[in-house]
């Protein structure tokens, strides 16, 4: 299956995606509110957190590539949970950052998990002071539910602030596209 946007192509993630999906986790600003920064080593096994770190043929990955020039963007992600819901990711590469493609993937996933997979409820969570990814998931229609405070043994700089805990609803996302025009 192939989700199509205005300028991303996304498609199930394959074994040929293994080096760029590598290759973005290599960029400190990347990294930066998942592992600190730290490059991660190519098993994708970092003692030190317990996040996603696809390597192709992951289950949910969407890799996304640019329309144009068939270019690697980053990955998306739509992970299944219990009763219904499902759990919203993404991680691009900083070159695009500030273009709006972290909403539009965004956007392809929710209408996807609601309207041919669905899903009851969808969310995402970040750390508070990941403040982009906070706006993206607020322009997306999801809204703020709680934050979660973690004692990691090293934590990340920002982590006192706590992980912000973002959702949105069937109902509110069929709501929401009624008064798009």
């Amino acid at each position: 299956m192939i989700l199509e946007t205005h300028r991303l192509r996304l498609s199930r993630s394959r074994d040929s995606d293994r080096d760029n999906l590598f290759m973005l986790e290599q960029d400190p600003e990347v990294m930066r509110y998942i592992n600190g920064g730290n490059p991660t080593p190519l098993d994708g096994i970092d003692g030190d957190a317990d996040y996603l770190m696809p390597r192709g043929n992951d289950m949910g990955i969407w890799v996304a590539r640019s329309k144009t020039a068939n270019e690697f963007i980053g990955w998306y992600s739509l992970r299944a949970h219990v009763d219904g819901v499902a759990e919203l990711g993404y991680r691009l590469r900083r070159c695009v950052w500030g273009r709006g493609l972290a909403l539009e993937g965004a956007n392809a996933l929710l209408a996807l998990g609601f309207s041919r997979l669905g899903y009851a409820r969808i969310f995402a969570t970040t750390m508070a002071v990941n403040r982009a990814s906070r706006r993206v998931m607020e322009k997306a229609g999801l809204t703020y539910v709680r934050t979660r405070y973690f004692d990691y043994p090293d934590p990340l700089p920002g982590n006192e602030l706590g992980d912000m805990e973002y959702e949105i609803t069937r109902e509110a996302w069929l709501q929401r596209q009624s008064m798009t025009p």
